[in-house]
């Protein structure tokens, strides 16, 4: 049996169909289940149960000798939540009580931590062990990803394996419920439908031209593969950067957009808000070198590659993956 955490959300419900297209279907899924646009990500999805987040622990201690992994990928992830008291609960402690159980029960467990933890990438964006002491998030949601890192790195009891993913930009079907937080594909798409175009921040830097903003975009479909490598094949344990290992431009995202739209380019920039402008990343890109020398050596999607499958297949028929 295989436990999903934030199992409604973008990435656990397309996690879900991953197993499921792999003949796995003794899943059991947790969240809180309260938000009817999340819920659709669950349909047509097969899963044994379904499980509160609140009642998650108890029903564990009832049933954890029938558990063979954890992926909990449930979290508040909203990058302008200031309230720290709500990351802490969400994201730190309820991270604690999991991996705790995980160690006691000894049941595997992969977790997701995030790029926000770089900050603003002062000490590279290597996902070494050494440099997570010293790493500064810009906000508390990243913040609250870094002290569990931190937390986990230090216990001398831990899971039989575990892995931490930092996720990078991910993009991909299911997050239609995600609001301002969806991806920039999904903004970028949704504005030409609508406008006819498509508004990219300003460069506030010289040696940055307009919409030369770089990220490590990954296809969600890559999370899901690497995922599914680490719960078949249980490699050293760690922390782990999931990225594709190569920045992209937004200005390259948006022609990619277009073009699998099959619509004329029309992109217009603008000032980046004040608010924000000392916090925002110029550049993020992950290094890919531990998660391949534990054997992962399947190709990521390119840019265009992934934007394409995301429009043709899902934004466009309005489908669910």
């Amino acid at each position: 049996m295989i436990v999903i955490t934030g199992a409604a959300g973008f990435i656990g419900s397309c996690m879900i169909s991953k197993l499921n297209e792999n003949g796995i279907n003794d899943i059991v899924i947790v969240d809180d289940f309260s938000n009817e646009n999340k819920n659709k990500n669950l349909e047509h999805k097969t899963f044994i149960d379904k499980i509160h987040r609140k009642d998650f622990f108890s029903w564990l201690d009832k049933n954890h000798l029938n558990v063979d992994f954890i992926v909990h990928i449930g979290a508040r992830t909203d990058t302008t939540e200031f309230d720290v008291t709500v990351f802490n609960e969400l994201n730190l402690n309820y991270s604690k009580k999991m991996w705790v159980d995980c160690s006691k029960f000894n049941i595997p467990l992969i977790y997701a931590s995030s790029a926000a933890t770089y900050g603003m990438g002062e000490f590279g964006y290597k996902d070494d062990h050494g440099i997570i002491e010293q790493l500064k998030p810009l906000n508390p949601y990243g913040e609250s990803k870094n002290n569990f890192d931190k937390w986990a790195l230090q216990q001398t009891s831990q899971p039989p394996f575990w892995a931490g993913l930092k996720f990078f930009n991910v993009y991909g079907p299911n997050e239609y419920h995600k609001s301002r937080m969806a991806s920039v594909i999904f903004h970028t798409f949704k504005q030409v439908n609508e406008k006819g175009n498509v508004k990219l921040f300003r460069s506030h830097r010289a040696e940055y031209k307009d919409g030369m903003q770089l990220r490590d975009f990954v296809y969600v479909k890559d999370l899901l593969n690497v995922i599914y490598f680490l719960i078949q094949n249980k490699p050293q344990s760690g922390i782990y950067n999931l990225g594709t290992g190569k920045a992209r431009a937004f200005l390259d995202l948006a022609k990619a957009t277009f073009k699998a739209m099959k619509k004329t380019e029309h992109i217009d920039f603008i000032d980046t808000p004040e608010d924000i402008r000392d916090k925002y990343q110029y550049f993020t890109e992950a290094n890919m070198e531990k998660l391949q020398k534990a054997g992962y050596s399947k190709a990521f999607y390119s840019l265009e590659e992934g934007i394409s499958d995301y429009v043709t297949n899902y934004l466009i028929p309005g489908k669910y993956f």
